[in-house]
Formats: structure tokens, C-alpha cells, sequence
């Protein structure tokens, strides 16, 4: 898919370019997977386990294959006769006793058992999607229901259901990191030590695009091609082909628009496994797309953790330690990246943007009856940040302190940095209280007080809160960045990130602007051909911007030096004569010159090229990239009805260190986005499951989203320093939003609230919640 700017003036770094796909996309000229017809096509629909918990005794199609359009039904005999393997599960870590996390298989239709209600246990394929769906629900299903377990806490108890026989106690991983020895001696001797019960609830994922696919097989080069929304096709199609048992350079993955996935997308699903078989066996291209009723029962739900927090201090109320205990939910199977989100990110990120000389986690990881959790727009750093944020405010509570004093005390200071945390990671870049003063004089928080005054007048509570965080982004990798001067004088950049919504085409636009000097709206962007890649990692974990921009960069510094050559030949001079600026070759000190679109022009037209050169194209492979540290402190304001119960976000400030801005409106608009999302987790989104394992919040009647119209006022700055870790000096900012959220705005409410007795409420703070701990502490 090509994005072309709508603007003719040259775009660099750190202007506010308009993205180039929204004109298209606004005009519904988009191309997204469900608009994909084939010729030829036929449907598939997934027959899904109506139990949580059974045995599988039986499936007989024989009712669907006589029904009109039905073109065959699979199930795990199929499949397993096809020889296709688990779905990816990437990561491996071991128990603090040194054993391997356990990683049951999981098969792309269910075999023997049955784990979660959506479980898919047969696939058919029809001429027509109503037929196929006619044809699902003729599928006779023999399935003995077994005891049901959907909390991780519940599941870890002596009798409770047994999800896998080779996984005792349904215990997946025994997490630990940190020195149990060291973090007792600082609590016991801690002149203040605040404990504290939290949870991050389990959310539905519920981007505005639902999962959707299409592949198609060639016989005769024995080649498939699979049309999906991802998270980046370079990884996709590695484990797709990984499960099929075929080789990459079989199978070419397609993605055009993307409407949302914040992490759901970046994985394998079952239905791609049996799109392609019924594609191979057919010999005709097979689409699915999800309802929306299927995908809040199947797509990778977020978050889902409860630990219980001990915060130690000295009588200043200096951080000595911090330990987390507590339970991480995987679900009925292992995401792909499990167990980064309960997990390895969990004291990665709590250590956050504070002196905290030590930390412990120790978190039990299991299995039940209930859809696989995987990662959501932060997986497990804004969970971290908001169990340490919670901790710091409630010790200020505890101890007289001013919150903003508290944290301001615990800064790590810019005359320390690079700093080596307790994390294990060393800190590049950073002026964290200049950040912090930044928020607190933007929020006005001297004149908080005269607001509570008035709300109070008005019948209403209110409340602020601070947020501040610290994010580690992805792990280091690598990314490709490719630069190709096409016949009609564009150049096309080549990288293996994937734009779902981040604007990709524009910032990464800018910075081969800034780089080459080519037009800002000559530049187009490929992403979504996995057959373009010789590397790609994918969008995710706030790297975007670092991965492919630095690709970019890089690429766009060969692209100079190969070029300085060549326009040695093109102009009939010596090398070392050449200088490059503003986007042209010349020769110093004379008036000849050549820009980089024309030299391109000239390579393709004939220009005795000197021995070794190929022309002006590059395919560049980075080195491996660290993660960064992007950071920032929120400050919220709420107001609450006590008739009610209700919450309302009423102010919204935020300061955020996302080192070089390459396009700072996408960056306001991405926080936006992210706070609104946090919002929806610390005040409404629910996930909840009744004993039987059924999901009693199935659709968007049970299960509430934010609206446009509870979105707050925003305020929003920047304080950027640089990262030097990578050649843009770019920090990721895609996650940010929620990791400053969700503890701004739940220690808002608290702070509401403890005049009235009340320290604490787990999200989501609903007004019921809200209206109940009022009413209790009345009594």
C-alpha cells in the first residue's frame, strides 16, 4: 500500500506533517483485509466450544456437509493428519526453582479437550459466509462439561480443575526476580512500610477493525499467499510458516490498512492455520472474518494481574524497596510473547524514574479456563507503573506527605544519568524533575484548591492525581531499512515496522526528508509485503520510531556515500571534490551540482557506473538497536457525584520526555489516544466471568468503552532529551498514554475519596464501586 503526502512543502524533523493515508482512509478509500475478494473465494466459519471446560467426545459434521454451499468441515483430525504444529509460543524462562515454564501445545482446532468457551473446534468452508455460518451451527458437538477455573488465584488452590496433565496445579510459571534477602532486611528496618492489594483488570482488546484473513495456494509453485491485519508481516509470516511446517520463502503475508490492534494483531490465530489448509485442500482462495461476538471471546484479551505491593521508606519517606507479589493470569493457552506482560516487565518498569535501590517480584503464573492473554497497548509497563505510582501516593497518604514532595524527593537526578537501576537497566537520557516541575506548573496545581471549592459548591467531589512514569520499551532487535528511487521519480522506503494507526508513512517520511533533502510528498512507504523484507520487527512496544527511523536514517547515509560517488562520474570530478547538501551532490567551489532525484534518473538512463556500484538503491539491515526510556508525568483531575457515584475526568495535563519529536501533532495525538484508552481501563472496562467460565461481558451491551465525550480538556507539553542510543535520538511514545493514565486518575479518585474514609478502590472504579465505598465507610 503506498501513502503519498497531500502537501508540496518539504517536511522534516520535528514539523508537524499531516498524515498522508487520512484523506484516503476519511473517504472510506481504504483497503482493509474484509474488503479482499478473490475470484473464487469461499468462506470459512469457526465452530467455537460452547463449555469452558470438557472433554471432547465427538464432533459430527455430517448435518453441515449436507447443508446447501458447504464445502467441507475440519477438525483437529485434519490438521493433525497434515502434520501443522502449536501455535507459536516464542518465549522461554524459567521458574525461580530453575525448571522451564511450562508450554502446553495448542493446536489451531482443539483436540481432546476443550479450555475456554470460543475454543475453536471445527472449521467450515462454504461458497457463501451465510452458508458457512449456516453450516457452523449444524455441527453436532459431543462435549462432557468439566469444573471450570477463571482466576489465576483460584486456579493455583489444592482441587482446583486441572487444565493440562503435564502442568501441576495448572502452575505455568513460578516468576522471580530480585534478592529476597536483601528487600526483607530493607523492609524490616524501614521506618515506614505501606502494603497495598492491587489489580489491573482484564480488558477486552476491541480494536475498531475485527481479526480477519484470506489465503490462497498455488499448486504448482507450492506457495501460499495469506492476506491479514498484523502487527508486521515480516514476523507474521515466520511463524505462520513455523506452524504450517513449510519453508518462508513459501508463503508471502500481505496487510494492507489496519483499523487498530494495540498488540492483539501480532500474533498467529487458529483461524489462519485453517484458512490456509482449506485454501491448500480446496484449491480455491477461503476468507474469514470475525463478528464481534467472536472476538470478544477470541481475540488475546490485555492485562489481567493481581499482586499485593509492599512499598519500604526511610522517615523522609526515601524508597528503600519494593516487592510485588502476586498472581498473572495466562488463560486457557500462552500468547506468543507470554510471559513478558504478567511478568518479565513487571520489575523492568516498576523501578520506573525513581531512586529505588532495590526490587523484588515474585509472580505465579497460571493457567485456566478462560481466552489467552496476551499483549495490549503496554503489556505489563503501564500495569507496573501503575502498582508502583499507587504505592508511592498511598505512603504520602500514610505519611503527611505532599505526593508531589514524595516523588520529588525520590527523582533520579539528571546529573546521575546514565543511571543503572535496580531493574538491571541503565538509564541512556532523562531529566526527570524537569519533566515532573514542568506537569506540576502546567496543571496548575497551586490552584487545585480553589477548584475543589468550587466543585464542592456545585455538589460534586474533587480530586487530583499524579501519574508519573518510566517505560522500557522492546527488546533490542534489529530493522531493515530499504530506500528504492523508482522510474517516476518517488522514492520508496522499505521497513519491517507496521502502521495500524501511528501515522508511519509521514514521520518516517520526515526523516528521509531531513536526511536526503528529497520532497517530503515524493516518498512513499512499503511495509505490508513480506516478500519486500529481508527483516522486520514488527510495531510494538513503543519502537516504532527508533526501529524503522533509525533503519531509515542509516539507509538514507548510505544512500549519501554510494551517491558521492556516483556523482563523481555524473559530474567528472574526483571524489573527494563532492559534497552533499540540501539534497544535491556538488563540486566544492564550483557552481555544478546534481540533485539525488536526478542522479537516480541518471544511474537508470545509462551512466557509466564505476566498478562495484549498482545504482543509488540500498537495502540496509541495522544493527541490533537498545530499547529506550521514554517518561513523563500526568497529573488528572476528577470529579465524582456522590448521589451516584459517578466519575468524571474533568482536567488532563501531561509532560512527556519522548526524546527527538519526528512529527510532534502524532505524538500529541498518540497520548491522546493512550490516555483515553487508560481511562477506559481505571473507570470502566470490565471483563468478568461467571463460575462456569461463561463471559458474562460478551458484547459492547455488558461491556463499556470511553466515548469521545469523556474525554477531558488536554493539556499537553514536551521536555525532550534526546536518547543516545540510537542515531534520531527517538524514545517510543505509543504506550505512554496508558502508563500515565491509569495511576493519575485512579489516585485522583482516592484522593476524592479519603476525606470519606476511603484509601483505596481497584479499577475499573465504576460508580457502583464508587457509591458502595462511600456508603460503607458512612456506616
Amino acid at each position: 500500500m503506498l501513502d503519498t503526502p497531500d502537501s508540496t512543502t518539504n517536511m522534516t524533523i520535528g514539523m508537524s506533517a499531516r498524515r498522508p493515508e487520512d484523506n484516503r482512509l476519511v473517504r472510506g478509500q481504504g483497503r482493509y483485509t474484509d474488503d479482499i475478494a478473490l475470484t473464487g473465494q469461499a468462506y470459512g466459519v469457526a465452530v467455537r466450544s460452547p463449555f469452558a471446560h470438557g472433554e471432547i467426545r465427538g464432533i459430527d459434521p455430517s448435518a453441515a456437509l449436507a447443508m446447501p454451499g458447504v464445502l467441507a468441515v475440519y477438525t483437529a483430525a485434519d490438521l493433525d493428519a497434515a502434520g501443522y504444529k502449536s501455535l507459536p509460543m516464542l518465549i522461554d524462562l524459567n521458574s525461580r526453582d530453575g525448571t522451564p515454564m511450562r508450554k502446553p501445545e495448542r493446536p489451531a482446532l482443539a483436540r481432546g479437550a476443550v479450555r475456554f468457551v470460543g475454543d475453536p473446534v471445527a472449521f467450515v468452508v462454504a461458497e457463501t459466509a451465510a452458508q458457512a455460518r449456516d453450516g457452523a451451527e449444524a455441527v453436532e458437538l459431543d462435549i462432557a462439561p468439566l469444573p471450570a477455573v477463571t482466576s489465576a488465584r483460584e486456579a493455583l488452590k489444592s482441587g482446583a480443575p486441572q487444565l493440562y496433565e503435564d502442568v501441576p496445579g495448572n502452575l505455568g510459571l513460578d516468576y522471580h526476580f530480585g534478592d529476597t534477602e536483601a528487600v526483607d532486611k530493607a523492609i524490616a528496618g524501614a521506618a515506614h512500610v505501606t502494603v497495598l492489594d492491587l489489580t489491573s483488570n482484564r480488558l477486552v482488546v476491541n480494536p475498531l477493525e475485527p481479526r480477519a484473513a484470506v489465503a490462497e495456494f498455488d499448486a504448482e509453485r507450492g506457495h501460499f499467499t495469506f492476506h491479514t491485519g498484523s502487527q508486521g508481516v515480516f514476523g507474521t509470516r515466520n511463524m505462520l510458516a513455523a506452524v504450517l511446517g513449510i519453508d518462508t520463502a513459501q508463503l508471502r503475508v500481505l496487510t494492507g490498512n489496519v483499523g487498530g490492534s494495540f498488540g492483539m494483531k501480532s500474533t498467529v490465530y487458529p483461524e489462519y492455520v485453517c484458512l490456509c489448509h482449506a485454501a491448500r485442500d480446496l484449491k480455491r482462495p477461503v476468507k474469514w472474518t470475525s463478528d464481534r461476538s467472536g472476538a470478544f471471546l477470541s481475540d488475546g484479551h490485555g492485562r489481567d494481574l493481581e499482586v499485593t505491593g509492599t512499598l519500604a521508606l526511610d522517615d523522609k519517606g526515601r524508597i528503600l524497596a519494593v516487592r510485588f507479589e502476586g498472581y498473572g493470569n495466562f488463560g486457557a493457552y500462552l500468547s506468543h510473547v507470554s510471559p513478558i506482560h504478567h511478568a518479565t516487565n513487571i520489575p523492568k518498569n516498576a523501578a520506573s524514574l525513581y531512586r529505588t535501590p532495590l526490587i523484588e517480584a515474585a509472580i505465579k503464573c497460571a493457567f485456566t479456563n478462560t481466552t489467552f492473554v496476551g499483549p495490549y497497548r503496554g503489556a505489563g509497563r503501564p500495569d507496573a507503573n501503575y502498582f508502583m505510582e499507587r504505592l508511592i501516593d498511598t505512603a504520602a497518604a500514610e505519611m503527611g506527605i505532599d505526593p508531589a514532595v514524595i516523588r520529588k524527593r525520590n527523582h533520579i537526578r539528571a546529573s546521575q544519568i546514565p543511571y543503572a537501576a535496580a531493574s538491571g537497566q541503565t538509564y541512556d537520557s532523562g531529566d526527570f524533575r524537569a519533566v515532573f516541575d514542568k506537569a506540576i506548573d502546567l496543571a496548575d496545581w497551586k490552584g487545585f484548591r480553589a477548584r475543589q471549592r468550587q466543585s464542592r459548591k456545585d455538589g460534586k467531589l474533587r480530586g487530583r492525581g499524579i501519574g508519573s512514569f518510566l517505560e522500557v520499551t522492546a527488546p533490542p532487535s534489529k530493522e531493515m531499512g530499504g530506500v528504492r528511487f523508482e522510474e517516476d521519480g518517488t522514492v520508496t522506503m522499505i521497513t519491517g515496522t507496521m502502521d495500524y494507526g501511528q501515522g508511519h508513512a509521514a514521520a518516517f517520511a520526515q526523516v528521509m526528508a531531513d536526511q536526503l533533502g528529497v520532497p517530503f510528498d515524493r516518498i512513499r512507504l512499503i511495509q505490508g509485503d513480506s516478500d519486500e523484507l529481508v527483516a522486520g520487527g514488527g510495531t510494538g512496544g513503543s519502537r516504532s520510531a527508533m526501529m524503522s527511523g533509525s533503519a531509515i536514517f542509516e539507509a538514507s547515509r548510505k544512500v549519501i556515500e554510494k551517491g558521492t560517488r556516483l556523482a563523481g562520474a555524473a559530474l567528472e570530478a574526483s571524489v573527494d571534490d563532492i559534497v552533499f547538501a540540501d539534497g544535491a551532490y556538488r563540486v566544492a567551489g564550483t557552481d555544478l551540482s546534481i540533485s539525488v532525484l536526478e542522479l537516480a534518473d541518471r544511474c537508470r538512463s545509462g551512466l557509466a557506473l564505476p566498478d562495484g556500484e549498482t545504482g543509488l538503491d540500498v537495502t540496509h539491515v541495522t544493527e541490533t538497536i537498545p530499547s529506550s526510556f521514554p517518561n513523563g508525568t500526568h497529573v488528572a483531575e476528577v470529579e465524582i457525584d456522590p448521589q451516584t457515584g459517578i466519575v468524571a475526568v474533568v482536567r488532563y495535563t501531561m509532560v512527556n520526555d519522548f526524546g527527538t519529536l519526528l512529527n510532534p501533532m502524532l505524538v500529541e495525538g498518540q497520548l491522546h489516544g493512550g490516555v483515553m484508552q487508560g481511562i477506559g481501563q481505571a473507570l470502566m472496562e470490565m471483563t468478568l466471568y461467571d463460575e462456569d467460565g461463561q463471559l458474562l461481558t460478551g458484547s459492547f451491551t455488558d461491556y463499556a468503552m470511553p466515548r469521545a465525550d469523556q474525554a477531558p480538556p488536554f493539556s499537553f507539553a514536551s521536555h525532550p532529551v534526546p536518547a543516545t542510543t540510537n542515531p534520531v535520538g527517538v524514545k517510543g511514545c505509543g504506550e505512554a498514554g496508558c502508563a500515565g493514565s491509569l495511576s493519575a486518575v485512579t489516585n485522583a479518585v482516592v484522593d476524592a475519596l479519603r476525606p470519606h474514609g476511603v484509601s483505596h478502590i481497584d479499577m475499573p472504579i465504576t460508580p457502583e464501586k464508587v457509591w458502595r465505598a462511600m456508603q460503607t465507610q458512612a456506616e
